[in-house]
This record gives C-alpha cells, sequence and structure tokens, in this order.
C-alpha cells in the first residue's frame, strides 16, 4: 500500500517523498502493440511545472528517455499553472530549456504540425508548450504576440480559483463560478488572433459554457479543446462514487460542445479523479474505458490522450497546502490519496497495454492512429496554420505514407 498522508488543517506530512510517476507500473503488451506505437505519432502530456512538479534535470532527461524508447513522440507540457506572473512563466521556461540544452540533439521545440512530424522521423521528443492560465499575461494583452512567438500553442482560461477571466472548476464547485468576463473575451479574441488553442479544460462549467457561447458566436468553426478532462458520465454511478463527484471531470454537455466545434477531449488517466474507483495503479482496462467512453460520445474523430504525467507527489500536495484557497474541495483529493490514488498512468508504460485493450474491443489501427496524435494534429493544423481539416485530412495519408519510409530509412543508417 502506497504512504498514507495524515492531514490536518495546518500541514501535511509526508513519511518518505513519493515519485508517482516513476512509481507508476509497467504493464505488459503484445510485441505487435508496442511495435504499433513506435510506429505511429503519439502525443501524451506531462503536466509538470518546474518546482510543483519536478526539481532535477536527470528527472527530465529519464522521463523523456523512456518516453522515447517506447515509441511516445511528444507531450504537451506544462509551463504555468494556477496564478503564475510573466515573471514567473519565464523562469519555468528557463528551466525546461536549460535542462533540454544539454541534449539538443533530444529535443525539437515544435512551430508547426511537421515539426512533429519531423520529431517522431528522428526519434527526437516533441515539445508542444501549454500554459494552464491566462494570468501570465499580468493584464497585458500584447504579450499574447510574445506568449505565441515563444511557442505557447493553447491556454486555459481558469485554473481552480476565480481569476479575471472568470472561474476554475474548484471556484465553480464550491459554487463560485462567474462565468466569462469581458477581460475573458478579450483574451479569447488575442488567443485566436495568434493561433493559440483555447483549452476549457480546469474552466467552471458557466464559464467554459460562456467561452463556448463566445467563440461559437464571433468564430464560427475555430475548434476548442479539452486536453487533459476526466469524464464524469463514466464514474457517476460507481457503488463508491462522492455526492458531488470529482470537480476536475465535465459533463458529457461540454465534451459535445467541443467536439462539434471541431475540437477534441482528452482523458487523463490521473487516479484521484476517478471517483468512486481511485486504484493504486490505474490498469490499461479503465484507462481504455476513459478513452471508450468518449469515443462512444463525440466520435473517434475527437478524442485524443493525456495521461498528466507527473513527477514528485510530495512536491504537488506541498503546493496544494500553499494554495490552500485554490484546492479547497472538502477534502476530495487529499481522501483520494489516502486511498492509494497517489499516481497515473504514466504514457510510455501503459499506452502499448491499452493498445491490446482497445483493438479487443474492435478499435481498428486507423482509429488508434487517431487518438493517439491524428486528432490533435488536425486541430492543431487548423488553429496554428489555419489549414482547413479536410485539406489537412485529404493530405495526411500521404505524409503518413512518407513518413514511415523517411523513419524507416533514418533508422536503417
Amino acid at each position: 500500500m502506497r504512504t498514507l498522508l495524515a492531514v490536518s488543517a495546518i500541514a501535511i506530512t509526508f513519511a518518505c517523498a513519493l515519485h508517482a510517476s516513476e512509481e507508476s507500473k509497467t504493464w505488459e503488451a503484445s510485441e505487435e502493440a508496442k511495435q504499433f506505437v513506435q510506429d505511429t505519432i503519439v502525443l501524451g502530456m506531462l503536466a509538470s511545472p518546474y518546482g510543483t512538479g519536478w526539481t532535477e534535470d536527470e528527472q527530465l532527461h529519464t522521463y523523456f528517455a523512456r518516453a522515447r524508447d517506447n515509441g511516445i513522440t511528444g507531450h504537451e507540457m506544462t509551463l504555468a499553472a494556477a496564478d503564475m506572473s510573466f515573471d514567473t512563466f519565464l523562469d519555468q521556461h528557463y528551466h525546461f530549456r536549460a535542462a533540454m540544452a544539454q541534449q539538443p540533439e533530444n529535443y525539437l521545440i515544435v512551430n508547426e504540425t511537421r515539426d512533429i512530424e519531423a520529431a517522431h522521423i528522428q526519434g527526437k521528443t516533441a515539445v508542444i508548450w501549454n500554459s494552464q492560465t491566462a494570468t501570465i499575461l499580468d493584464g497585458d494583452l500584447r504579450k499574447m504576440a510574445v506568449l505565441k512567438d515563444m511557442g505557447i500553442k493553447s491556454m486555459i482560461l481558469a485554473y481552480n480559483d476565480i481569476f479575471r477571466t472568470g472561474s476554475g472548476q474548484l471556484a465553480a464547485y464550491n459554487g463560485r463560478d462567474i462565468g466569462l468576463t469581458p477581460w475573458g473575451k478579450s483574451v479569447i479574441d488575442e488567443m485566436v488572433r495568434f493561433g493559440i488553442l483555447l483549452d476549457l479544460s480546469h474552466t467552471g462549467s458557466k464559464t467554459a459554457n460562456d467561452a463556448m457561447d463566445y467563440m461559437d458566436e464571433n468564430y464560427p468553426g475555430v475548434p476548442y479543446v479539452c486536453t487533459l478532462s476526466v469524464p464524469a458520465g463514466l464514474y457517476a454511478n460507481e457503488p463508491n462514487a462522492t455526492p458531488r463527484g470529482c470537480y476536475r471531470a465535465i459533463p458529457d454537455d461540454e465534451a459535445l460542445r467541443a467536439a462539434k466545434s471541431g475540437g477534441y477531449i482528452s482523458p487523463t488517466f490521473t487516479e484521484w479523479m476517478m471517483d468512486g474507483v481511485w486504484p493504486e495503479d490505474i490498469s490499461p482496462e479503465q484507462a481504455a474505458d476513459m478513452i471508450d467512453y468518449y469515443v462512444q460520445l463525440v466520435g473517434v474523430d475527437h478524442v485524443g490522450i493525456a495521461t498528466d504525467d507527473m513527477f514528485s507527489l510530495e512536491l504537488v500536495v506541498q503546493f496544494a497546502t500553499a494554495n490552500a484557497s485554490m484546492y479547497d474541495d472538502g477534502g476530495y483529493m487529499i481522501d483520494a490519496f489516502n486511498k492509494g490514488a497517489t499516481g497515473n498512468g504514466e504514457l510510455a508504460k501503459i499506452l502499448a497495454a491499452i493498445t491490446d485493450d482497445l483493438w479487443a474491443r474492435g478499435y481498428s489501427n486507423e482509429d488508434l492512429a487517431k487518438i493517439y496524435g491524428g486528432n490533435k494534429m488536425r486541430v492543431y493544423a487548423q488553429v496554428w496554420e489555419g489549414k482547413p481539416p479536410e485539406l489537412f485530412l485529404k493530405e495526411y495519408p500521404e505524409r503518413l505514407r512518407l513518413r514511415q519510409e523517411l523513419r524507416d530509412g533514418f533508422y536503417s543508417r
């Protein structure tokens, strides 16, 4: 049993440091599934800002080496979350880039979708920057152009609490969803202007629906997404489900609206968010359940994956303790930790086994290629590059064939 957490009103004490991502189980899989993951563009998520997710450069190098060895092409990487300033964002960016500068041959910063393909061909890690907060603008919309040039590809309006843009999910959970503000609308305007993807994960339902209304009315045809969102409907009928559920889960209607916009929904394999289940190790079957739930709900063309990989639970809970008002969930998260749900299914360790499970459910290789990376790339091409989705889909099969030939040639040298 993983170390239990003793909680008081003032502090959280640990018997030992836990490294959730490092300790996650490696699941057995067929050789065919392992090869499929190697051959397919796979895009996951590393939601581990410096200081609250990792502190040592070697953690990144070990994690990304394992991901590359197991066929993970790239990751949406969180540079900022919660209530961070532009200066804090710069510090986060520096620490990531300084670590990557030690091994420049292993990383490729993504500017357009072809960079993802190049990383896949060359066996490098495709780096896709994201921000889980709009506070890094420091109230200055002109910074959006700077963020674009620095490579920010997606942004969340509000993380957990109430911000100038609107309310996050935890504020909404506690009955304080103020909806999308005029400032929030201005932020969306600049995101659309500069081709930064609107991410509605962590956003309160009223704020999220207001934002979707605003997008549909003012920018019809521009997709929006939920990059790391547990499906509330999957766990609603669990025997041990809590009365209100996990505040991080999103209702079906929000997922359907994101899909209707042309966007995608990515479930996160994070154990403490699995209301009523809370496994010590999320299994490939449980992860596949999340994927399958969303596919049945919104269709295979609108589902991705985002394991929300992290390193140190100790740092996460220290951050949550220091920002108690931002994590006022009635003890839900800590209770889940006490039940053993202290980690996640690290993508490199679980995806091949998920592949075997989804094949057994009747999913085709084409289906899985969409879910693992193709759907994200279609949306990226549309938002980042202004490429109509039908044009991307027309070009993609030939690019897929050429990419595999180039990859085979690259590794045969």
